[in-house]
């Protein structure tokens, strides 16, 4: 009799998790054959990486047609700025679209992550025009709202919407570069407070090889001056000239890797220092939004993103990458002593001889005090002033109220089921 119920049991649980799972908006698109031209440029931007990485997150798409005014003429930096703006930092679907509060409100996009967004760039108006009609613009003051909502592609609820516009959000000025962005490496890595590193670039000659590196794309991982301070990091004044040279190619991958292709990556990441399989190169692991590189010897926290423009990004990190080809690998934690079998009272009282004082006193632990956790930071939030004054603003803190409701309504019904199951057990 048992049966029948646990049947429904596992069909009812494996739905919940099968629509918790993570999406693939490269697989979700790949059925539309209508956006073949946008998917291809999400996959080829990197982009997709990033969508796949959020967990709440809308993607106004483009037809074929629609996205030829955007791509024609354009280098890939500005056609990734430009779609950028396409993905929203929250969820939205028709029903949603259709009940904004106050009828028009501003919501965050993923060009706002990148740094390079200025004033209200990376923010997109979207309004109610009623009669079943919804407007989306820049929300840079004065913008029009000259794209509008066509239809529902595909929702998994609270999770991703992918939803389609009949014409491209162009914010004013994003369109206007010609060529990929030109960036003194030097400049920017000081500006980052990661002057000690650059120095060493500049003397070793390895900034040469970065710049070299940089027009076919490269990723930069940056100590930051706090790091090179750092009384636990080893004393790197004992590596020879070459080296040096070898630890700050460990710093760089030459390829371009924004942060949700870092999310996404699971195999070992090569580095400009990379000379055969398995040499000179790391792990990255993710937990949540945080990224944590591993490097066999030490391990270190993407903190922040300096800069994110095709085909160049720079992260800073929080301590030096230490390669095992140079340092060894982290050494193993020691076993835990054996336990030696306890006296019994009568002889730790008759026979147990009396400890010199000089004992007692080498036998008592020092103290040991963990030391504080250092200080977290977080990113700069929307503007102070919004472009429209009776808007309400979509933000992450917004996100992170569907993702705890959505965990909660996971447990609630994981819990009901497994207590509807116990009923039926018994």
């Amino acid at each position: 009799m048992a049966t029948f119920p646990f049947f429904f049991l596992f069909a009812f649980l494996l739905t919940v998790f099968t629509f918790s799972d993570a999406h693939n908006i490269t697989e979700i698109l790949s059925h539309f054959p209508e956006y073949t031209q946008f998917n291809n440029y999400l996959t080829q931007t990197k982009l997709a990486d990033e969508i796949n990485s959020r967990t709440t997150i809308t993607v106004l798409v483009l037809n074929d047609g629609a996205l030829s005014s955007l791509t024609a003429n354009h280098p890939l930096s500005v056609i990734k700025a430009a779609l950028s703006l396409h993905v929203l930092l929250d969820y939205w679907d028709g029903s949603k679209l259709h009940d904004i509060s106050k009828g028009t409100t501003v919501s965050t996009t993923l060009y706002q992550t990148t740094g390079n967004a200025a004033g209200n760039i990376g923010f997109v108006n979207i309004t109610d025009l009623k009669g079943g009609k919804v407007g989306f613009g820049s929300a840079i003051a004065g913008s029009h709202l000259d794209s509008q909502y066509t239809k529902s592609v595909k929702q998994i609820p609270y999770n991703i919407s992918v939803i389609e516009i009949n014409k491209a959000i162009i914010a004013p000025g994003i369109l206007n570069d010609t060529a990929p962005l030109a960036v003194n490496l030097t400049a920017a890595l000081e500006k980052a407070g990661c002057k000690t590193f650059a120095g060493l670039l500049v003397s070793s000659g390895v900034i040469k090889t970065y710049e070299t590196a940089a027009s076919n794309g490269l990723t930069v991982f940056a100590p930051s001056d706090a790091a090179f301070k750092d009384a636990k990091l080893l004393d790197l004044k004992k590596l020879t000239n070459a080296e040096m040279v070898a630890l700050l190619q460990f710093h760089a991958v030459a390829e371009y890797t924004p942060i949700g292709t870092l999310k996404a990556t699971k195999h070992p990441i090569s580095t400009l220092a990379t000379n055969g399989a398995g040499k000179y190169g790391f792990r990255a692991t993710t937990a949540g939004d945080a990224v944590t590189l591993d490097t066999g010897v030490d391990s270190s926290r993407v903190s922040s993103t300096v800069l994110d423009s095709t085909p160049l990004c720079i992260f800073t990190v929080d301590n030096v990458l230490l390669p095992t080809e140079l340092f060894g690998k982290a050494p193993s934690p020691a076993p835990a002593p054996e336990a030696s079998p306890a006296p019994s009272p009568e002889v730790s009282r008759s026979h147990a001889p009396t400890p010199a004082p000089e004992a007692v006193a080498a036998a008592s632990p020092t103290p040991m005090f963990s030391p504080p956790a250092p200080p977290t930071s977080s990113p700069a939030g929307a503007p102070v002033e919004g472009p429209i004054a009776d808007s309400e603003r979509s933000t992450a803190d917004k996100n992170s109220g569907d993702v705890t409701a959505s965990a909660l309504l996971k447990t609630i019904l994981t819990v009901s089921v497994l207590a509807f199951a116990s009923v039926y057990v018994s």
